[in-house]
């Protein structure tokens, strides 16, 4: 255990004050369609978007800011929908805000994955480190929000958050020698969710 590894967990857990309970990443729509209903169809519908959506893309964007890349751009441009773009922004500004406080840096506004990566540079962390607890705060936030809405017991919702572990490690490995070029995303039920919880007439979650 070292200090930057300490302040890291600090920044991504979730007492830090992204906001992060407030969104769902779309899977409030996928829970009252009927689509979620268990833990482990929570389980595969994390995963699929850990594997294949924006758990992957965001870790390889982290990861290519981590090395210097100049990529909020590409970030904003891949946003699946419009929540989507406002989730992240708005997470990424907060953790922004939070860190510059607490650190006296003066890190300017990004979307979350690029602000992680950003602010990670001043800790002697490698990128698996960063990305995989960067996907673990992902991941624990949606069994939260299946916890909550669908609902599911608490143990249940431990379960599955363990049971993803090695999913985590393994994209967080895969994304930490990735060129941007090898992002891509094909979570195509969780992106159609997110953008149909835009007109969504009752709604708890933001996203």
């Amino acid at each position: 255990m070292t200090a930057d590894l300490l302040s890291l967990t600090q920044w991504l857990s979730p007492a830090f004050p992204l906001g992060s309970f407030a969104y769902s990443h779309g899977l409030e729509t996928t829970v009252v369609q009927g689509d979620v209903r268990t833990a482990s169809e929570l389980e595969r519908w994390i995963k699929d978007v850990l594997q294949h959506g924006a758990g992957r893309v965001d870790a390889i964007l982290l990861c290519q800011s981590l090395k210097g890349a100049e990529v909020a751009d590409l970030a904003r441009a891949l946003a699946a929908s419009k929540e989507r773009l406002e989730e992240s922004e708005a997470q990424g500004r907060a953790f922004v805000e939070t860190v510059n406080a607490i650190t006296g840096a003066e890190f300017a506004a990004a979307p979350l994955p690029v602000a992680v990566g950003i602010a990670a540079r001043s800790l002697s962390l490698g990128p698996v480190e960063v990305a995989s607890l960067y996907l673990h705060a992902f991941a624990s936030n949606l069994v939260s929000v299946g916890v909550r809405f669908i609902p599911l017991g608490q143990t249940e919702g431990q379960q599955v958050l363990s049971a993803l572990h090695a999913t985590i490690t393994d994209i967080a490995t895969a994304a930490s020698t990735a060129a941007l070029d090898d992002i891509a995303s094909a979570a195509f039920g969780a992106d159609m969710a997110a953008m149909q919880h835009e007109t969504q007439d009752v709604r708890i979650f933001k996203t």
